[in-house]
């Protein structure tokens, strides 16, 4: 990623795949400060994705939203480099704030500034955590950060209390399968805990988490978690609710893409699974 020409065609070409996988809208986690440190100014940054972000929407009629990424491995002057350009520059298609890279040694309490920070500017709370850490790690998302989501969570499996507390608040797990079998965050698909997970109420949607990095694509993790969970093709349907429910699109927004599941789901309720 070298030049502005790169970041647009990349986000286009994501965009397209995303298309051909019959997806409506999607939330894209970026991080803006590893294309800054590469030279890229904060508004050259921004008018470059949003050119794309537009084009994927007049070319395909897929929606893309941003969730601007704090690289925590990289402390907190990447946190305020990333809150610095999402609150000056605040472009038309950002929606949320996320933490990513490393857990171990990175506490998500060193970031609490930052998120409430967005927080008060209207952005919504959607840091990793849980991932390859325990579920303490995800009560110090919620209680440090205000998680509204959390990327990945599957730890927090090891606490019913935290369990508990997810389903009470509907706070969205974003589990990716196969992502953390080839992290070895787990060490198998089958021992996965997705299945505990739903089981005690969490809310979950499916996501991919790096495509190519996992060889993956959205359609294959719908097709693990209807093998994990046993589901019918009303059971998959209702994943992809779940998906729209926890999105921050607008009420309008969610009630078409619903309408849009209902009425597919109807005309194809005699088709097999596949």
């Amino acid at each position: 990623m070298r030049t502005p020409d790169d970041l647009w065609t990349l986000i286009h070409g994501v965009g397209g795949d995303m298309a051909a996988q019959q997806v409506r809208y999607a939330e894209l986690t970026i991080t803006p400060q590893l294309h800054l440190v590469r030279g890229f100014a904060p508004q050259e940054f921004c008018e470059v994705i949003e050119d794309a972000r537009h084009r994927v929407e007049a070319d395909y009629g897929t929606i893309l939203r941003w969730c601007f990424d704090i690289p925590g491995d990289f402390g907190v002057p990447a946190a305020d480099q990333t809150l610095s350009l999402a609150l000056d520059q605040r472009p038309d298609g950002l929606v949320s704030l996320g933490l990513g890279g490393g857990e171990h040694g990175v506490p998500r309490s060193l970031f609490a500034p930052h998120f409430a920070a967005a927080r008060a500017a209207g952005l919504h709370s959607v840091p990793h955590a849980g991932e390859v850490t325990g579920a303490q790690c995800v009560w110090d998302a919620v209680r440090e950060l205000g998680a509204e989501r959390i990327a990945h969570g599957i730890h927090s499996v090891e606490d019913p209390a935290l369990l508990e507390h997810l389903a009470e608040h509907k706070i969205t797990l974003e589990v990716c399968p196969t992502s953390n079998v080839c992290t070895r965050a787990m060490p198998s698909l089958a021992e996965h805990p997705l299945p505990a997970l739903v089981a005690a109420g969490v809310p979950v949607t499916v996501n991919t988490d790096d495509p190519p990095m996992f060889g993956t694509d959205l359609n294959r993790e719908y097709a693990v978690a209807a093998e994990l969970l046993s589901l019918d093709e009303k059971g998959v349907a209702d994943l992809a609710r779940a998906a729209v429910d926890a999105s921050f699109l607008g009420a309008e927004g969610k009630s078409a893409l619903l309408a849009e599941i209902d009425a597919y789901t109807a005309q194809n309720s005699s088709a097999p699974l596949t």
